[in-house]
């Protein structure tokens, strides 16, 4: 049993996180500022012994014992960083900051979630943890890009500087249940709105790939780097190799939410990447990981759970 703290822990990956270090046994202390994630997400854990949730904002320093950290405090999806995103950026590089300092003085193997959004709008396909990205710095979505790519930067100064026991990895789009059903991500976006018998957004023409994985994977896959041995530091790609279109993703969940919508188009935002893939023969090779949702299999879990989340 370890003491670990889950920092972004009632949000959509760092509930389900802490779900599975309290089901191991661990002691989890949950840090969250609930500015996107919800005690509704963390509140079957309540009753456990092993369980604690702080209500803490990381851009302030926290003074805890831990052994590891799981730093995953950010809002990810456009809507939510781009509301303020003065405070993304703030909570990306103040929280790393602070998030460090932390390992630093109690010694702790610290994670940090990045996010593919480091790679920008790739001339890469599929993006490769060599690749360096092409990221526009003032666009609307640098606040967080920026913001990601600033805290790698952080983490791997304190592993040069302070030999602090560090991991990275880099989340290609996750989805299943607990996603927030306004957060404007793509697979919310369809289910909500075709469950709802709304048309279907398409920004631009729909022909944008993403690779979608689903969230128990994402987990495993945490855990196991994690777990890793001392000194393999990442970055690692995690995420589903799996490419879809738009219209492919957007087809899929017609199909399987049934109802009568249909698609309607909208300008592309600004700075959309055009194509998101990862390779992950990385975590392949020094995980022993591998996706095993398919994409109709995790999206009917999905659809369920949103199904009964707008009906009460």
């Amino acid at each position: 049993m370890r003491k670990i703290m889950v920092s972004g822990g009632a949000g959509f990956l760092g509930s389900h996180l802490c779900e599975r270090l309290v089901g191991e046994g661990h002691d989890v202390l949950c840090v969250d500022n609930f500015y996107t994630g919800g005690k509704d997400n963390v509140q079957p854990l309540f009753g456990r012994p092993n369980f604690e949730l702080l209500r803490h904002d990381v851009t302030f320093p926290l003074y805890v014992e831990v052994e590891q950290i799981y730093n995953l405090a950010c809002p990810a999806s456009p809507i939510h960083y781009q509301r303020d995103p003065v405070q993304t950026t703030k909570t990306s590089v103040h929280g790393a900051i602070n998030m460090l300092g932390l390992a630093k003085r109690t010694r702790a193997r610290i994670l940090q979630a990045s996010t593919s959004e480091v790679y920008g709008d790739p001339e890469v396909h599929p993006q490769t943890e060599g690749y360096w990205g092409r990221v526009n710095p003032i666009g609307p979505r640098s606040c967080y890009d920026e913001g990601k790519r600033c805290a790698e930067t952080l983490f791997f100064d304190y592993y040069r500087q302070h030999q602090l026991d560090i991991k990275v990895v880099r989340i290609f789009n996750t989805y299943g249940p607990r996603m927030h059903p306004n957060d404007g991500r793509v697979v919310s976006n369809f289910i909500v709105q075709a469950l709802r018998g709304e048309d279907l957004t398409i920004y631009g023409k729909g022909t944008q790939t993403r690779s979608f994985c689903y969230v128990d994977d994402l987990i495993e896959a945490l855990v196991r780097m994690m777990a890793s041995a001392r000194g393999f530091t990442g970055p690692v790609n995690i995420g589903n190799p799996g490419e879809f279109t738009m219209l492919a993703l957007a087809e899929m969940v017609l199909r399987l939410a049934g109802g009568k919508a249909k698609l309607k188009y909208l300008p592309a935002p600004e700075d959309d990447p055009m194509q998101r893939q990862p390779d992950i023969s990385l975590a392949q090779d020094k995980l022993g990981w591998a996706p095993k949702v398919a994409l109709e299999d995790g999206l009917k879990e999905t659809i369920a759970y949103f199904r009964k989340t707008l009906a009460a």
